[in-house]
């Protein structure tokens, strides 16, 4: 009945009446409420980093860019966030629609994709997509990318705080918190290109608290760095009684499950 979908794909169509939360490699994931609505966030699903700035993918892929989403979110403009070679495969079947950072605006009209279904988010904005609600919040990933943002997901009664590609600034997270309490907080370990290394992750998550810590950003290139077992072993010596949760592409983390 499903052709020659893998099972990552199959398991994203077929709904289960779960809220699951889907690892894509790199800073991706996608994200499933129980009504059964798809939002990729950031998803690197190609080889274009290694062709326009040279760093090999060192991750397996694991979902291909036709499987069908109803959304996709792009944090920032980066290509591991933004993949300009898998967007028009996602954007293809009519339906998708595209959530971005407001640093996108090139990609956007580079690639020729249909405006009517991209929406612009900046700091402080949220919007209603279905079931889910985005919510727009501060992260500092430098002068390349000032437009960056983390995102907050309002999902069946949880909370899931992607961080984005971001500096700690501890400064404000104050106002990220407002958004919370958190169920999962998810950010960076990689600790170059202005992202949060092993320490400044653990040193975030304990100003947060959130139900479950999950990193990400780490083994896509050797450039970035990025050491989950190092993280792993500061994370039971600086904060004990904290749930973590490092995910393998294509793991399926179902929230419902109280993992």
């Amino acid at each position: 009945e499903y052709g020659d979908m893998n099972e990552f794909e199959m398991r994203l169509v077929i709904p289960d009446g779960k809220t699951s939360l889907y690892y894509v490699a790199q800073a991706g994931f996608v994200l499933k409420s129980k009504r059964g609505t798809t939002m990729g966030v950031d998803l690197y699903l190609t080889d274009c980093v290694e062709r326009y700035d040279g760093f090999k993918r060192l991750s397996t892929k694991v979902m291909g860019a036709e499987t069908p989403l109803d959304y996709v979110i792009a944090s920032h403009w980066h290509l591991d966030h933004f993949d300009i070679d898998a967007m028009p495969i996602l954007m293809s079947n009519g339906r998708t629609k595209l959530i971005c950072a407001d640093d996108c605006h090139d990609h956007v009209k580079n690639l020729n994709l249909d405006e009517r279904r991209v929406q612009y988010i900046k700091n402080g904005d949220s919007i209603t997509c279905d079931d889910i609600i985005v919510h727009a919040v501060f992260c500092d990933h430098g002068t390349d990318a000032p437009l960056a943002i983390g995102i907050v997901f309002d999902v069946d009664g949880y909370k899931i705080y992607i961080a984005g590609d971001t500096a700690l600034r501890l400064d404000k997270a104050p106002e990220v918190a407002k958004s919370g309490p958190f169920d999962i907080m998810i950010a960076p370990i990689n600790g170059a290109f202005g992202n949060l290394n092993e320490k400044e992750n653990i040193e975030l998550c304990s100003y947060h608290h959130p139900q479950l810590s999950i990193p990400c950003h780490f083994w896509t290139f050797g450039e970035q760095h990025g050491d989950p077992g190092m993280w792993m072993e500061l994370m039971k010596k600086k904060l004990p009684e904290q749930r973590y949760k490092i995910l393998a592409p294509g793991e399926q983390l179902i929230l419902d499950a109280k993992e």
